[in-house]
């Protein structure tokens, strides 16, 4: 599934709500999904500046595409990583770099989310498009 498709994917289930309070309460389900990150990336080095809840981010290059895993502290913090993951994990660096995340705007998150968990949310995709474009640069 192409990094469009998968977020086409979540727009779709997030039309499924039209009260704030559900997509909220889907943006919990879908923290519970998220993929336990290995204890030992569990440090400071792989924390997410900018975050105001603790987000741990490991990249691991797998067949030539990024996996990610990820944990946070917070409920809410937790569904929009593993959104994050779910959207961008499992391609390679240079569609993670130039990928355009439309589905943020399309279900409302940039309006909906405080000041700091926007933030959070915007620091979350620039380290994971960091990280790919660490990978596109040893390629070279």
């Amino acid at each position: 599934m192409t990094i469009n498709e998968k977020q086409d994917e979540i727009i779709e289930e997030f039309e499924l709500f039209s009260d704030w309070m559900d997509k909220y309460e889907n943006i919990i389900e879908i923290g519970k999904e998220l993929p336990l990150i290995d204890p030992k990336y569990k440090v400071p080095e792989k924390l997410i500046k900018g975050c105001q809840s603790s987000v741990w981010l490991q990249p691991e290059m797998i067949d030539g595409n990024v996996v990610f895993t990820a944990d946070s502290d917070a409920i809410i913090t937790k569904g929009l990583i593993s959104m994050m993951v779910r959207v961008l994990s499992g391609h390679t660096p240079q569609e993670i770099v130039d990928a355009d995340l439309y589905f943020i705007n399309a279900i409302g998150l940039q309006t909906h989310l405080s000041p700091n968990r926007s933030n959070g949310l915007l620091s979350m995709l620039g380290q994971m498009k960091s990280y790919a474009a660490g990978f596109v640069a040893q390629d070279k």
